[in-house]
């Protein structure tokens, strides 16, 4: 099926039967109040936070994109494909449904959506507890993938941040859900928020689209901090059970108890 064509189906397996829509006709004509408001809430933050990732420098052009997850509903909200970051607002941006098909009738649904709409479709289909998700072109994280090696966690930042190295994930054409198999193959079930795809890039998980979008800069901050470490000597390791507790610290003690990811 298309990811320009919105088909009206009971939705994938595992999908969240709280989408309060009215149904006319076989097709949605219209969402709850409740659901409008989570959706208007998306599109703002789904479109400021693109900038971040110029402000960090993790792309160039049109390349990367950001996504999230519409609380309570089988909705996220992603950029359309090819356009300008300057030009990016609310209401340009795309409403799809969890198989990736854009909802028609809803604004912005007369653009195409980004070409990574299918892999950041099957992670919220296949990991439930993701809120957001983010991919760049960032230097340093892509120097890594072209070598097809995990960044090996030598900083106590990266303990902090991601529990461990960041992984590998396996060579994925764009286009359709290969690279989202991926992520799910190499994420589920391991602390990392960021997975390196071989000969591609990062592509970051988070609580929310921001939660992911700070991975996406801690990511390229690591990358770029062991290359060069690497040009000095041998990185020293980091005992497996600092790393456990940096890590424990930092997602349970350090920050405020409204952070994204409490």
């Amino acid at each position: 099926m298309s990811a320009r064509t919105h088909q009206p189906t009971d939705g994938p397996a595992g999908s969240n039967s709280k989408v309060p829509a009215a149904r006319t006709g076989g097709a949605v004509s219209a969402f709850s109040p409740e659901v409008e408001a989570a959706i208007a809430r998306q599109r703002h933050d789904v479109a400021r936070l693109h900038a971040e990732l110029i402000r960090w420098g993790l792309v160039i052009w049109t390349g990367g994109n950001v996504s999230g997850r519409v609380p309570g509903a089988d909705l996220f909200v992603i950029k359309p494909s090819g356009v300008s970051y300057d030009d990016l607002a609310p209401e340009n941006m795309i409403l799809c449904d969890l198989d990736g098909n854009v909802v028609p009738g809803t604004p912005g649904s007369e653009n195409a959506p980004s070409s990574d709409t299918a892999a950041h479709a099957y992670v919220y289909r296949n990991m439930p507890e993701v809120g957001g998700v983010v991919h760049t072109h960032s230097t340093y994280a892509v120097a890594w993938a072209a070598r097809g090696e995990p960044i090996p966690c030598v900083i106590t930042a990266m303990a902090d941040e991601f529990g461990g190295e960041i992984p590998i994930g396996p060579f994925a054409i764009i286009g359709d859900d290969s690279i989202g198999r991926g992520i799910v193959e190499t994420l589920r079930g391991h602390r990392s928020r960021a997975v390196l795809m071989q000969n591609h890039g990062p592509f970051t998980i988070g609580s929310s689209a921001k939660d992911a979008v700070k991975a996406a800069v801690m990511v390229e901050d690591v990358a770029r901090s062991v290359h060069i470490a690497r040009q000095l000597g041998e990185p020293l390791p980091i005992p497996q059970e600092a790393i456990d507790a940096l890590f424990h610290r930092y997602q349970n003690v350090y920050g405020q108890q409204g952070d994204d990811r409490r």
